[in-house]
C-alpha cells in the first residue's frame, strides 16, 4: 500500500525508493537515494524533477518492494560464470561475467520470463564473447511495489528451464592446442607470402589458446591430409585449414580434410564473409576449414564459430542455418565486433 504525500509536507520523511535525475546528454543517475531523509532544501530540487508528491510504503504480506524483487530475480537468473553483487541501483540488479568467456542465453526461457509483464530481464545476445566484469544482463521489478506471487513465478521460470541450466550463463573457453595447415601451391612454392599464420595465431591467442604446429601443403589432397595427420600426431586438439575452399578445380582442401578421416562434415554457411566455411571432426578433434576471406576480412564466420567450438558445442547444418539472420557483416571502416549486430 502506498500513501501519497505532497513534497512540502514530506520534510523529515524517509524515501522508500531512488529518485532518478536525467540531464539530456550529460547525466542520468540517482538524485536522491532510498533511505534519504528529506530536508527543506530538497523540496525545490524534487519539484524541478517533476515530483509534487512522494510515496510512503506500507507493504502487505502479498507485496514486494523492487529492491528485494531484484535480488531474488538476479539470483534465480544467474548461472555458471555469472555473478551479481547484491547491490540494487534504482531498482535494477546487474549480472556480470565472472570471467572471460562465451555468453549463453536461454532465449525461450527469457521470453517466458518477460511475458509475465511486471518483471523484466534484458541481456546481450547469446553467443557474444564477453570479458570478466562485463555486464551481460540486468533485471528488475518494473513498478516500485509488485505482487510477490508474480516475482515467485519469474523465479520458478528462471530455475526450471528446458535446458536445466540458468537463463544467463558464461561458459569458459578452454585453452586448446591448434594445428594449422596452410594450403595452396602459390604459398607452398613461395610465389606469395603466407598471411594466414599471423592472423590465426593472433585470433587463437586472444581466446587464450595457441598454435603448436603449422604445416604447408600444395593443392594436393593427399599432402593436405598428411599435414593434418602430422598436426594430430603433434598433439593438436583443434585443426584449422586455410584456403582452398572454393569451387575452383585446384581447391582440394575439402577433399584433403575428408581423406584425413574427418566425419560429420558440413560445408557452406549463410554468413558473409564465410559462405565457404567447413566444419567436421576427426575423432574428438574439431576441424575447421577457413576460406580465403579470413585473410582479407577482420571478422568472418570463423570468429563466430570458434568460441562455440571451444566450449564443446557441436556445429552442424541446423546451427549454420540459424546464423543467416544477422549473418551479413556490414564491413564497417572501424570494426567494433562484438559490439555490433554481426552474428546476432
Amino acid at each position: 500500500m502506498k500513501k501519497r504525500i505532497p513534497v512540502d509536507q514530506a520534510v523529515g520523511m524517509v524515501l522508500p525508493h531512488d529518485i532518478t535525475e536525467i540531464v539530456q546528454g550529460e547525466f542520468k543517475g540517482c538524485a536522491f537515494r532510498k533511505g534519504h531523509i528529506l530536508r527543506l532544501e530538497d523540496i525545490e530540487h524534487l519539484r524541478r524533477l517533476g515530483k509534487e508528491h512522494i510515496y510512503v510504503l506500507e507493504l502487505s504480506e502479498g507485496e514486494i518492494h523492487e529492491d528485494e524483487a531484484a535480488r531474488l530475480l538476479a539470483t534465480a537468473l544467474a548461472g555458471q560464470g555469472v555473478e551479481h553483487s547484491g547491490k540494487v541501483t534504482e531498482g535494477k540488479a546487474s549480472l556480470c561475467a565472472a570471467y572471460d568467456g562465451l555468453l549463453k542465453i536461454d532465449k525461450e526461457a527469457l521470453y517466458r520470463f518477460n511475458l509475465l509483464g511486471e518483471i523484466m530481464c534484458s541481456s546481450l545476445h547469446t553467443n557474444t564473447p564477453v570479458k570478466k566484469g562485463e555486464q551481460v544482463a540486468a533485471t528488475r521489478l518494473i513498478p516500485l511495489v509488485g505482487e510477490r506471487s508474480l516475482v515467485e513465478k519469474g523465479v520458478n521460470i528462471a530455475r526450471s528451464t528446458d535446458s536445466g541450466e540458468k537463463i544467463v550463463q558464461v561458459l569458459p573457453l578452454p585453452k586448446v592446442k591448434a594445428g594449422l595447415v596452410v594450403t595452396g601451391s602459390e604459398v607452398y612454392y613461395g610465389r606469395i607470402e603466407d598471411k594466414f599464420e599471423a592472423v590465426l595465431r593472433e585470433k587463437m591467442a586472444e581466446l587464450g589458446s595457441e598454435v603448436i604446429r603449422v604445416g604447408f601443403a600444395p593443392d594436393d589432397a593427399s599432402r593436405i591430409a598428411a599435414e593434418i595427420r602430422l598436426c594430430l600426431q603433434a598433439g593438436a586438439d583443434l585443426i584449422i585449414t586455410s584456403g582452398g575452399m572454393s569451387v575452383d578445380p585446384d581447391d582440394v582442401t575439402r577433399t584433403g580434410i575428408r581423406e584425413a578421416g574427418a566425419v560429420d562434415r558440413v560445408y557452406g554457411t549463410p554468413v558473409l564473409p564465410g559462405a565457404m566455411f567447413l566444419v567436421g571432426r576427426i575423432g574428438e578433434v574439431p576441424v575447421l576449414g577457413l576460406p580465403a576471406c579470413g585473410m582479407f576480412h577482420k571478422i568472418t564466420v570463423f570468429d563466430l564459430i570458434l568460441p562455440r567450438i571451444l566450449t564443446g558445442e557441436s556445429i552442424g547444418r541446423e546451427q549454420f542455418a540459424a546464423m543467416g539472420h544477422g549473418g551479413l557483416c556490414r564491413n564497417c571502416k572501424h570494426c567494433q565486433y562484438p559490439v555490433c549486430n554481426f552474428g546476432k
